[in-house]
């Protein structure tokens, strides 16, 4: 990991949004703001004063255009997807979590015979799909916008069934020269930046076993007979 500056590391982090940690290390700053990397959960994340605020956070994704007709679009989706249509039974019960404005994934799996609600905080903010059950819970290209990772999670362990799957999709936080020169970090929307590392502790975390079946994919399996959430 490249040295950050000495007149940076005078800087104070906020407390890790995932783990509430408040052991954190400066891992990198572009012209618009800081990066912090958790000692605890390994997240890195931008601080709460470096956000943008949710009518620009909004606008910024009403200029996504994530057409479902769009073939490269969907091969870049199967990437979760196939392995997910692998591991649950044809009629599964889902919750696409942060469906977006055009939502792709959910129908791609209502057409290999899954059942999949929808739900985005912007697009989709039905209240009710909190008060269902789930075999399965996708969040593609989603964690990286979390304001509150940890109190997210909760929810969706929460409704997920003994044996359901969570699965997540978001570019992992590699090496620091590469994450410093990556475009993904320049959207202003991306505030937490997750890797390998950080899903192990999530598993630690909520009691359940993670797998990685694909490039920037995790899938989290709740156990059949333990509780959600555990010691940290």
């Amino acid at each position: 990991m490249n040295a950050v500056r000495p007149s940076l590391r005078a800087e104070r982090a906020a407390p890790c949004p995932l783990c509430d940690g408040t052991d954190a290390t400066l891992y990198h700053r572009d012209r618009n703001r800081p990066y912090w990397r958790c000692r605890v959960c390994a997240l890195v994340f931008v601080p709460p004063e470096s956000w943008i605020d949710a009518v620009a956070e909004k606008t910024r994704y009403d200029q996504h255009e994530n057409d479902p007709g769009d073939a490269r679009y969907r091969a870049f989706l199967a990437r979760l997807a196939d392995p997910l249509l692998a591991r649950v039974s044809r009629g599964a019960v889902g919750l696409d979590f942060g469906s977006g404005p055009g939502p792709t994934l959910g129908p791609m799996l209502s057409e290999a015979g899954l059942r999949v609600f929808p739900y985005d905080v912007f697009y989709a903010p039905d209240p009710e799909v909190w008060n269902r059950r789930y075999d399965f819970i996708t969040a593609t290209e989603v964690l990286e916008h979390l304001h509150h990772p940890r109190a997210e999670l909760d929810r969706c362990f929460a409704v997920l069934v003994p044996g359901g799957v969570l699965g997540v999709m978001t570019k992992w936080v590699t090496e620091q020269p590469a994450f410093a020169a990556s475009r993904y970090i320049r959207d202003p929307t991306h505030v937490c930046f997750f890797s390998p590392a950080t899903c192990r502790w999530i598993a630690r975390r909520w009691g359940t076993t993670v797998e990685f079946p694909a490039v920037d994919v995790a899938f989290f399996h709740r156990r059949a007979a333990a509780p959600v959430g555990g010691p940290q």
